[in-house]
């Protein structure tokens, strides 16, 4: 937060004539005498333009949840999704106190479960069957340890009172699994929207299972290529095959199992989307997970997956993910905050024929013929776009509206004409792009007023003004 910027203008006013110093203790008193666990902010002057501004910065704190103590836990612990924050509801509260015990739910005692030794030892052979399943030589399965009751314990998967072992969630998650919402859901559907579907699966039982069924779901709805090498033939799938595999077991080692949501795993035309139930972990953002920082939500499962060979090396998932899209020639993954969760979006390569948006100059292409991507003009019966849109074109560089911004409002200009309504999700789809550019591109056509809101065709909804 900085002090001294006016909101929406942007305009720099400083903090006038107040002593800075004093100011900075003012607000740094206010924020520990109203919230419990104290909090402890940095906060720093700067010089803007010329005047001084405070920079106020709260780090993620260990201690969760934080509240207004005189206004109770329950109605001011908040929690920020998509730059808008919100009262946390009753199952995110509960997983914030977890957070701020450093207790793992996964670890917690399964209250009501009995301990089965036939499970138990069957689960440890299954264990080591995957383990050495996964190995490419005979050196790698010879380093791989058989999987003991202790060995289960240490991981957190079963718990020890006395010399009597008990159960915790993770071991019912990983044998008889009765928890309704640790499923996956996979559906093929036609097209890139979610509305026609053409197969559905629902996976349940253990969740190691889950993981390897969902895998195969996805690889029989994937493209299989032939390459020939000199006289060997070799079958490669259009996608990085590790790439699709770890973003499902990263899915259900880091979702939240007290969300009563499933992880739902989609293949569309033009890509592949992995939700996962549950915020990023631990204060941890999209930004820094990018790097390879990782918090584990679920210790043990994620303990058990790593001796598996289910998820590699610490941290390193998506980071491998960029790196395996890039070598595939594939775009950028994406990753967005949801709700309360997370999804993964894989790209595909769209073929020619079917492609809307021309990547080769940035022009917009069309199967039917109205626009044509050979000179970047646009032909039709009645009349050309793009000398249409031209006539928008000086007012969104009064508004300063840079090039790149308005090759992409050309671009839903030429998809919706001035006769649709549309809205962020439908420059989404249109521009195949994140939800925050979109909503960027959206913001500059208001800014321009080159769009009115149109009433009566529910919120957020838009129509190029006629000119």
């Amino acid at each position: 937060m900085i002090i001294g910027i006016e909101d929406k203008t942007n305009i720099v006013y400083g903090i006038g004539e107040q002593n800075p110093f004093k100011l900075s203790d003012s607000i740094s008193n206010m924020i520990s005498d109203a919230c419990t666990p104290q909090i402890d902010p940095d906060i720093t002057m700067r010089t803007l333009e010329g005047k001084t501004v405070l920079e106020i910065d709260v780090v993620p704190g260990k201690f969760r949840p934080y509240y207004i103590e005189s206004k109770g836990k329950e109605t001011t612990s908040y929690i920020r999704i998509n730059g808008t924050s919100r009262p946390a509801d009753a199952r995110r509260l509960k997983e914030l106190e977890l957070e701020g015990q450093n207790l793992a739910y996964d670890k917690m005692l399964c209250i009501g479960k009995e301990y089965d030794e036939e499970k138990a030892l069957h689960l440890c052979k299954e264990m080591k069957r995957i383990a050495l399943e996964a190995c490419k030589s005979e050196d790698e399965k010879a380093e791989v340890k058989d999987m003991t009751l202790e060995k289960l314990e240490d991981f957190g998967v079963l718990s020890k009172t006395g010399k009597k072992f008990s159960v915790t969630h993770a071991f019912d998650l990983m044998t008889d699994n009765k928890n309704r919402n640790a499923k996956v859901q996979c559906a093929l559907f036609k097209g890139t929207t979610r509305d026609i579907f053409i197969d559905q699966k629902q996976f349940t039982g253990p969740i190691y299972e889950q993981v390897d069924e969902a895998y195969h779901f996805v690889l029989r709805h994937i493209n299989l290529g032939a390459e020939i090498n000199g006289v060997y033939r070799s079958e490669e799938y259009e996608l990085p095959t590790k790439a699709v595999r770890e973003m499902v077991a990263n899915a259900v080692v880091h979702r939240s199992y007290l969300d009563e949501s499933c992880v739902q795993v989609c293949v569309f035309d033009d890509r592949i989307e992995v939700l996962s139930p549950g915020m990023l972990y631990g204060g941890l953002d999209i930004a820094t997970a990018k790097m390879g920082k990782s918090r584990c939500r679920n210790e043990a499962i994620a303990e058990a997956f790593h001796y598996m060979h289910i998820i590699e090396s610490w941290g390193t998932g998506i980071p491998r993910l960029y790196n395996r899209s890039a070598e595939y020639g594939l775009p950028e993954p994406l990753f967005e905050e949801f709700g309360d969760g997370i999804k993964v979006t894989m790209f595909r390569k769209v073929s020619s024929e079917d492609e809307k948006v021309s990547s080769k100059d940035g022009k917009v292409s069309s199967k039917d013929g109205k626009v044509s991507s050979k000179d970047g003009k646009v032909s039709s019966k009645d009349e050309k776009v793009s000398s249409k849109f031209d006539k928008y074109i000086p007012f969104l560089q009064e508004a300063k509206i840079t090039d790149k911004f308005i090759g992409s409002i050309e671009k839903v200009f030429i998809i919706c004409g001035t006769d649709a309504i549309f809205g962020q999700v439908d420059v989404q789809e249109w521009l195949k792009c994140s939800k925050s550019k979109s909503a960027n591109v959206m913001r500059a056509m208001k800014s321009a007023k080159v769009i009115k809101a149109v009433s009566g065709a529910g919120f957020g909804k838009y129509q190029f003004i006629e000119l």
